[in-house]
């Protein structure tokens, strides 16, 4: 428990310290005006709350990630805490403040505008489809967990199909309704849920205070199938959204059109990160105690199931009134991350096709065509018994690429900028070793080459790259302040 309870001292040290740093890197000015201000339209741009951005950007990025991914990591042992902790500060903290703000400097911009602007405008095209593709994953995977715990919450007659019908339409609703009516209005209550489900998980611990793996016990790799699941890179991975998640920066563009200054970003982009990674690391601490029960072993041998052990952990711990509030957590999670990536793919693409997002026309335009993909998506994976796996894994890899490409454009800002470009150029550089090495080494999903190979590769390709920067760095080239950044 000492590791534990340290990792979450170091998280909350970690937001005061270096989320200072970061900030001070990027630079804030409270003087320009924020999108909120400049381009209010009463539908996404528009001033709100700063507890309620803080709330809703918190929902928006957690979702399941934090807690399903921190438990597939816990199967790797006690290294899944220093990840955590590590990622936490110095890569999930920074790419989600860093994109946070780089969208509120340009006016609202949404990811693809930025790796554009950074990248070239071949990048840009590019990750408008693969981004509107991932959202689609995002909403497809965030849809099939939460129908089926409702369908056992419920009577017999309410099937999964049924919730499945039910949270499209939601879907719909909450794609298409500007952002205060459902959004900023419902999200903080759900928010409370998932809070609820961290903090009274981690109240047991603390109860219990059950003899956990230390770090200085040795980082030996405990997932029962280690041979084919090393720790690098599968735990990196695995442990997404409570350490570093490209999906987080797709999600910022929807708060920094409702911000009203700069001085907000580092609680509601930094810090709902590092809450992200408290969360992760209380559900990896509650895992890890779980799969060396009797009742937990099975589940740790199959290497499937988090579900599971989420409900398994609840029941245990809180009790029927708690383990009722903890799986409402686990089912509005999931959905609210899942309509706002149908809502960040809207305005995705109607900043590439330059629709105007007043009329509800328009708006329809966009969004139906992203729910029938998804309905053939979900009906692919309801079909295949290893359907939603698959999508799962490739929604994974994706997230994590995603990532790095936003790394990449941020470190070249700062570079142009005269900043203090180190503190993204070297999560950078790890993410790229770790989603290279990733699709090379995946039997499944990749190219299955030999270990040794794919480290070999992806250690030259990231070589490459950073040799490539350093080339590009001697050009001295400055980017001004406020919108106007060229």
């Amino acid at each position: 428990m000492i590791t534990f309870l340290f990792s979450i001292a170091l998280l909350v040290v970690g937001y005061f310290v270096y989320g200072k740093i970061v900030e001070r890197s990027f630079g804030i000015d409270v003087t320009c005006q924020t999108p909120a201000v400049t381009k209010r339209d009463g539908v996404d741009f528009l001033p709100m709350k700063q507890w309620r951005i803080f709330m809703i950007q918190f929902l928006n990025i957690a979702g399941l990630g934090p807690v399903f991914g921190a438990i597939m990591g816990a199967k790797f042992g006690v290294s899944a805490f220093l990840w955590i902790v590590l990622g936490s500060i110095f890569a999930g903290g920074v790419h989600d403040y860093m994109a946070g703000m780089l969208s509120l400097r340009m006016g609202g911009a949404n990811l693809p505008e930025i790796h554009g602007r950074f990248l070239g405008k071949g990048v840009k095209n590019f990750m408008i489809f693969f981004m509107v593709a991932l959202m689609i994953l995002v909403g497809v995977v965030f849809i099939t967990g939460p129908a089926t715990l409702l369908a056992g919450l419920t009577p017999h007659y309410l099937d999964a199909i049924f919730w499945i019908a039910v949270i499209f339409i939601y879907y719909v609703l909450a794609t298409l309704l500007p952002v205060d009516k459902i959004i900023g209005r419902f999200y903080p209550f759900f928010g409370i849920c998932l809070l609820f489900m961290a903090v009274g998980i981690l109240s047991a611990l603390l109860w219990h205070f059950p003899a956990l793996p230390e770090i200085w016990n040795g980082w030996s790799n405990t997932h029962p199938q280690a041979a084919t699941n090393p720790i690098f890179p599968m735990m990196f991975i695995s442990i997404a959204c409570g350490a570093i998640s490209g999906f987080h920066a797709t999600q910022s563009p929807i708060m920094a059109r409702t911000m009203t200054n700069e001085r907000q970003g580092r609680q509601i982009f930094y810090g709902a990160m590092i809450l992200e990674g408290v969360m992760a690391l209380i559900w990896a601490a509650a895992a890890i105690y779980f799969f060396n029960t009797e009742e937990g072993k099975p589940v740790f041998e199959s290497g499937t199931n988090a579900a599971v052990a989420v409900n398994s952990i609840t029941r245990n711990w809180l009790g029927s009134f708690g383990t009722i509030l903890a799986i409402l957590g686990v089912v509005f999670a999931p959905i609210t991350s899942g309509d706002t990536a149908f809502r960040s793919a809207r305005l995705i693409l109607a900043d590439f096709f330059k629709l105007n997002q007043q009329p509800i026309v328009n708006r329809l335009l966009i969004a139906v065509p992203l729910f029938i993909a998804a309905l053939g998506i979900l009906v692919y994976s309801m079909k295949d018994k290893d359907g939603f796996d698959l999508v799962w894994r490739y929604f994974a890899w994706a997230n994590q690429t995603l990532a790095l490409f936003t790394l990449w454009a941020v470190t070249i800002y700062l570079a142009k900028a005269k900043r203090r470009y180190i503190i993204t150029l070297i999560p950078a550089l790890f993410m790229t070793m770790v989603c290279s090495v990733f699709i090379l080494i995946s039997q499944k999903e990749g190219f299955g080459l030999h270990i040794a190979l794919s480290y070999g590769i992806s250690g030259t390709l990231t070589a490459g790259i950073l040799v490539g920067f350093i080339v590009w760095k001697r050009k001295d080239r400055r980017v001004k302040a406020c919108l106007d950044i060229p």
